[in-house]
Formats: structure tokens, C-alpha cells, sequence
């Protein structure tokens, strides 16, 4: 995937960039380099930052996961992955929270698992709200496999 209409190198330290990026290129960056979660079933945008030569990562941002959140002007930040370059993960909290803002929404809220710092999310913002109890979706009604981690997480957000 590389970068649409990349900016033109100046020999000076490297910085990111936004691009957009279709749901399928990025759920094949996630396929390619999340930890710990597979791609998510939807979206309501995502995008990507290069290097000016590649992509670097990529944020994708849809309806809440937790109906009670589901008002209308919250989104989840549900999957970001990078390739591990420097501030990426900062730069693409902090992008995509200013386009759910240019869309409507008053909230962005995200998950991690505990022994993940989080010290991008603060970089970009984020409070800690708390954590979550860690569960499986399965029930007797509608039986799942699960491929997630099912431990307790925590919650961030960013408001307007």
C-alpha cells in the first residue's frame, strides 16, 4: 500500500503524513501488524500515515462496540496498528480525532489492554476513564468463538 501522492523527502528527520485509506487496505495492515485483535467487521472511516515511502500505520474509527455508547455522537477508535515507527501512534489519535470532529462526533473512546502504557493515547490527549471487566461475546442464544483477549481493559476518551 503505498502512499498516495507522497510528500517530496528534505533530508531532514522524518515526519509522518496523513492519507486516506479504503477499509480494505487497512484491514490488511492490521492482518499484517496488530498484536493481539483480528480486522473489525466495519467501519465509519479510516486512515493511514506514511513516511513518505510507506505506510506506517493505521487507525480506524466506528460505531461504539458498547451499546450504551451508541448515542449517536460517540465513535470507538477500534483498531490502530503500526509498524512500530516512531510517534505514529500518537499522530494517528490525534488525526483521527480532529476528522470524527469535522463529522459530527462530540466523543472518541478506545480501548487497551493493561499492559499497554498508553502513553500515545495521553500524548494525543486521551483521559483514562477507568477499565472494563474483560468478557466473551458467546452466549447460549448465539455461541461465538472468541480471538480476542478476554481480560479486563481500559477505557479511554477525548471529548469536545
Amino acid at each position: 500500500m503505498p502512499p498516495r501522492n507522497p510528500p517530496q523527502p528534505t533530508g531532514q528527520v522524518m515526519s509522518l503524513h496523513l492519507q486516506p485509506v479504503t477499509f480494505a487496505e487497512a484491514k490488511a495492515f492490521v492482518e499484517a501488524h496488530h498484536r493481539h485483535h483480528q480486522p473489525p467487521q466495519g467501519h465509519l472511516f479510516s486512515i493511514a500515515a506514511n513516511d513518505g515511502e510507506r505506510v506506517v500505520g493505521v487507525a480506524i474509527v466506528g460505531r461504539p462496540v458498547a451499546r450504551r455508547l451508541a448515542n449517536g455522537y460517540t465513535c470507538e477508535l477500534t483498531r490502530m496498528a503500526t509498524d512500530g515507527t516512531r510517534n505514529a501512534c500518537s499522530f494517528l489519535y490525534g488525526r483521527a480525532w480532529r476528522a470524527a470532529q469535522q463529522l459530527g462526533y462530540k466523543r472518541m473512546v478506545t480501548y487497551t489492554l493493561p499492559e499497554e502504557g498508553g502513553g500515545s493515547l495521553r500524548g494525543a490527549g486521551f483521559k483514562l476513564l477507568g477499565t472494563t471487566p474483560g468478557r466473551s461475546w458467546s452466549v447460549p442464544s448465539r455461541p461465538r468463538v472468541d480471538k480476542h483477549p478476554l481480560q479486563q481493559k481500559l477505557r479511554w476518551e477525548k471529548v469536545k
